[in-house]
């Protein structure tokens, strides 16, 4: 697996921009049927010259791994919109799509009393607002762009200067972002909802649980951030903090030229840190469960494999 900051700057900026989660949502309204998300959209968004690659190298997306990958963006996506549909019904009047990329929802959106926010790095913004205009998508009067650096601001006060109304009912989707943000980011973000949106509001978001060296030295997996990977306590045993310290000094300096390092999450200390901030109810959903839901029956191979290097949990947690 190359590094990343061995790849092209297109590259790069594709990934941390949106256009190559984009491309697998626009791959899965040509190559799959049926289809997990339908999104008559997604083609148009990411521009005749990216449509143009993309038909190019089809036959790259049906390869086993870039299937799973497919599967599992589709997935995480629809899961989201089920469950904001489901909330509609229970008076939710505001969607929160943060790191929203090339996400197409607010211009499909079809509930007319739903208010719809975007945050993300304003670099990111202004080029979707580019590839609207050139799609000619208009943008809905629902439609409100929220800058924000992630990484460097506050969630909470990008929400109120964009008119988001803290008593209201609200619905958040965090999709594939977390594993770009550090851990104090992510905890950031998630308590500035919990602190900034009443009892009853929902967030929806995706994390890769830790990878085992094996699966890193194959290549199957990209090494984390290692200093976030464990937890260090007085109640560990000394040979599972032999084998953390292990992790750690391996990894850290087989790779300590990458400069690029996603972060994970444990499980279990994971779901303790969400309820420490607040959340009344955390549910956790792994590959099993969504392929179950969503992939079962199909004969295409269309199904999210944590072996293929897509390790995806999602979790909804309600505040």
């Amino acid at each position: 697996m190359a590094k990343i900051d061995e790849l092209s700057l297109d590259w790069q900026r594709n990934e941390f921009m949106g256009l190559n989660v984009a491309n697998e949502r626009a791959a899965h309204q040509m190559l799959d049927s049926p289809k997990i998300l339908e999104d008559p959209l997604a083609l148009r968004i990411i521009g005749a010259e990216a449509e143009s690659r993309l038909r190019f190298r089809l036959a790259q997306f049906q390869k086993p791994a870039e299937r799973a990958c497919r599967a599992g963006v589709t997935v995480r996506n629809r899961y989201a919109e089920d469950e904001l549909a489901r909330s509609i019904q229970k008076g939710v009047r505001q969607y929160v799509i943060l790191g929203a990329g090339l996400d197409t929802f607010a211009y499909r959106n079809p509930f007319p009393s739903l208010r719809v926010f975007e945050v993300d790095h304003p670099a990111t913004q202004a080029w979707k607002r580019s590839c609207l205009k050139k799609a000619a998508i208009p943008i809905p009067a629902s439609v409100t762009y929220a800058a924000l650096d992630l990484e460097q601001q506050v969630l909470t006060d990008a929400l109120r200067q964009s008119g988001f109304n803290s008593a209201e009912l609200t619905f958040v989707s965090f999709l594939g972002v977390v594993r770009y943000l550090s851990r104090e980011a992510v905890i950031s973000v998630l308590t500035s909802i919990v602190s900034s949106m009443p009892a009853g509001s929902e967030v929806v978001f995706d994390f890769g649980p830790p990878p085992s060296l094996l699966q890193v030295f194959r290549g199957r997996a990209r090494p984390g951030r290692t200093e976030m990977l464990f937890e260090f306590c007085s109640r560990s045993s000394l040979p599972q903090r032999l084998r953390e310290l292990a992790y750690r000094t391996i990894v850290n300096w087989t790779f300590k030229n990458n400069d690029f390092r996603p972060t994970y999450f444990d499980i279990k200390s994971f779901t303790r840190d969400l309820k420490r901030i607040g959340f009344a109810d955390v549910q956790h959903f792994g590959s099993k469960e969504l392929n179950v839901r969503y992939c079962k029956d199909r004969t295409d191979g269309l199904r999210i494999r944590s072996e293929s290097g897509f390790r995806m949990h999602l979790v909804k947690a309600r505040v």
